[in-house]
């Protein structure tokens, strides 16, 4: 049994004793405080149409989000009403959850180390999913790659959103960074 005291992430761990140096080295930084850091990452869960037919589906979004998250998931809700897709205002759609510290390095160790291989036909990440201010964003078709899920156990396969966000000012910066994570990026 693991002390929670004195647990520390591994990629945490990393990220101190090697990335911070590498980083400031490799980009010339005078000041440790502009080395890129992992800020946060969400995690998301769409139930869409699925959850406007049956309510009961948001919560099981929750509940499967919960388990890969090891944080409460928050369901969230329409914001207005659309009348073509039978949404109407404060319907539950899907579950959300942001973590920060310990826990978003735990998540992101098992993204890249156990998740992505179990993916079906994995050729690496597209490097092109950032957003021009050193975020990045993926998504996965299956939720159940990842162990916490008990596949005997679903009713529903959901699409992941997964989003990382740095401190890193530009694209570059936030590639390095999770480059020195080992992030399977294909180009």
């Amino acid at each position: 049994m693991l002390d929670a005291a004195t647990y520390t992430p591994r990629l945490k761990t990393l990220y101190k004793d090697s990335i911070r140096a590498t980083l400031k080295e490799e980009f010339g930084y005078k000041n440790d405080m502009q080395i890129p850091r992992l800020d946060k990452i969400v995690l998301n869960i769409g139930a869409g149409t699925e959850a406007v037919k049956d309510s009961k589906k948001a919560k099981s979004a929750q509940e499967d989000l919960t388990s890969i998250a090891g944080q409460q998931a928050v369901i969230t809700k329409a914001k207005k009403s659309i009348a073509t897709f039978r949404v109407r205002e404060d319907m539950p759609l899907g579950a959300k959850v942001t973590l920060r510290g310990d826990r978003m390095y735990d998540f992101l160790d098992r993204l890249i180390t156990i998740a992505l291989p179990r993916v079906r036909d994995f050729r690496g990440i597209r490097g092109k999913n950032f957003d021009g201010r050193g975020n990045f964003a993926m998504g996965l078709k299956e939720h159940i790659v990842f162990p916490e899920i008990d596949f005997d156990k679903v009713d529903e396969v959901w699409g992941m959103d997964i989003v990382i966000t740095t401190t890193a000012d530009t694209d570059a910066e936030a590639k390095a960074l999770l480059k020195h994570f080992n992030m399977p990026f294909s180009s």
